[in-house]
This record gives structure tokens, C-alpha cells and sequence, in this order.
């Protein structure tokens, strides 16, 4: 017997290869045992999934801690916990889109005259979404390092192992929230993003605080820093779609519109004034 993985000689009596250190599978795959490996793998309490997902929450500074310092046996990898992530994000915006379309609905944040372009906006975002979070990583990872630019105890490629955590865990927690809140009539997908904001905010802080060690003191005036540099690259950024924006003649049409969103309002304010 050899082992599936490496093809290293096997004994007949083991149960996991000693050079790769695959189990030896030995019955043919059924609905029993299949279920029973997705048992083992996600919903037992040992397993490393609920158990990275729990200590992200408790003990952040462990999980992470343990993935750069070389530890790499207790908790899922960065990698694949960040690509376990990007498939619940994928998996909550079909549910929301197949049963709950409604919640989909962001007019309650779209100024008149701009609702086409909220909705192709956030198409775009659907249909980007995960690559849109891998973009995110490199200058999230970028502006913790600027912010803790004096303090050498990461690099930037550690600074990336950070946020990969961080961002796949934000994205499990909102799964596992969003989808229960999707049950709540009335609930809009836009104004929860947006009260999701400063959680997402809070714990990336907690989570540095607690790798970084820094009081309470310390982490605000970092992450006051990060918003200033956040808010900066901003400034730029719109600056730069404004410029694109202005080129393809795109604000005149957003101003028509307006325009005429206001005149659709002002008929209909008089109208109900003259009857009344």
C-alpha cells in the first residue's frame, strides 16, 4: 500500500503518511462518510475553523501571532481562511439577491438624480467583489506599516498576513449577522453596510491593540493617524474620479437629473397642497 498524496510505501495498520502526513483513506467515498468529513472539518468544536473563527474574537494576537511566528498546526492558514471568507461573501450576496432581493434596494442612500449610478456602481461591486477584496489588502497592509512605521516588530508582508485575518473575519462575522438580519422585514442592506462600518473600524483596532500590545491611549492616536491617511489617499481618489468623471461628461447628466427630480418633487408638493 502506498500512500494516495506522496506515493510513499505504507504499512498496512497506518492511518496518516509519515512523510506528508496525509490520513490514509481507505473506503470509497458515500453521502455517510462525505458528510462526516465536512462534520469533522467545519462544525466539530476541535476543528480549526470554529476554532480560528472563536479566537479571532478572544485572542486575535494568538491566531495571527502563531501564523507569523511559524506556529502553523492549531489555527487555518491566512490563505485559506481569507478564500473561506471570499466564498461566504459569495455565497450572502446570492441569498440576498435570490431571496431577499429587497435588501438589496440602496436608494435610502442615493442622492436624487443618482440612483442609476448607485445601481451600476453596486453591480459592479457584486460582481467584483472578490477580487475588489484582494485589491483592498496591499494598501490596507500599506497604511498599518506607515502606521506603525517606527515600531519594527512586522514587516509588510507580516502587515498583509494582518489584514488578511482581519478582513476574512470581518466578512464571516457579517455572513453569519446579515443573513439572520435578512429575516426582519424592512431591514435595507445599505444602511447596514453602513452601521458596519465603525464595527469593522473597532475590531481591526482591537485586533492591532492587542498584536501591538499598545493601551488604550496608544491605539487611538494610531488609528486617528490611519483615518488621516486614509482620508488623504481619499481626497486623491475622488479627485482622480472626479477628473474621469468631468472628462466623459458625466456630472451634466447627474445635475439633469436632479434637476428633474426636483421638479417631479416641487409638482407633486403643490398638487398635494391644492387639493388639501
Amino acid at each position: 500500500m502506498e500512500c494516495k498524496n506522496c506515493a510513499l510505501a505504507l504499512k498496512e495498520n497506518d492511518d496518516y503518511c509519515n512523510s506528508c502526513g496525509a490520513k490514509v483513506i481507505r473506503n470509497r467515498l458515500t453521502i455517510k462518510n462525505l458528510f462526516e468529513h465536512f462534520t469533522e472539518q467545519f462544525l466539530n468544536y476541535d476543528n480549526k475553523f470554529l476554532q480560528t473563527f472563536l479566537d479571532m474574537f478572544r485572542r486575535p494576537e494568538d491566531v495571527i501571532g502563531s501564523y507569523i511566528n511559524g506556529t502553523r498546526k492549531k489555527y487555518v492558514n491566512a490563505v485559506s481562511y481569507f478564500a473561506i471568507a471570499i466564498t461566504a461573501a459569495g455565497l450572502l450576496l446570492f441569498v440576498l439577491n435570490k431571496y431577499f432581493p429587497e435588501m438589496m434596494n440602496m436608494s435610502s442612500l442615493a442622492q436624487p438624480g443618482t440612483e442609476e449610478f448607485n445601481k451600476n456602481n453596486l453591480e459592479f461591486t457584486q460582481e467584483y467583489q472578490s477580487l475588489l477584496m484582494m485589491l483592498y489588502l496591499p494598501f490596507y497592509a500599506l497604511f498599518s506599516r506607515l502606521v506603525f512605521l517606527k515600531n519594527k516588530k512586522y514587516n509588510y508582508t507580516e502587515h498583509l498576513v494582518i489584514f488578511m485575518y482581519i478582513t476574512a473575519q470581518l466578512a464571516l462575522a457579517q455572513f453569519f449577522i446579515i443573513i439572520p438580519l435578512a429575516f426582519i422585514d424592512g431591514m435595507d442592506f445599505g444602511l447596514i453596510s453602513l452601521g458596519f462600518i465603525p464595527i469593522m473600524l473597532f475590531y481591526s483596532a482591537y485586533c492591532l491593540k492587542r498584536l501591538f500590545g499598545l493601551d488604550l491611549g496608544g491605539i487611538i492616536l494610531k488609528t486617528m493617524l490611519f483615518l488621516f491617511i486614509l482620508f488623504v489617499l481619499g481626497i486623491i481618489f475622488t479627485v482622480i474620479v472626479t477628473y474621469l468623471m468631468l472628462k466623459h461628461g458625466f456630472f451634466p447628466e447627474v445635475l439633469e437629473a436632479q434637476k428633474a427630480a426636483r421638479g417631479i418633487s416641487y409638482i407633486a408638493s403643490s398638487a398635494i397642497n391644492w387639493t388639501s
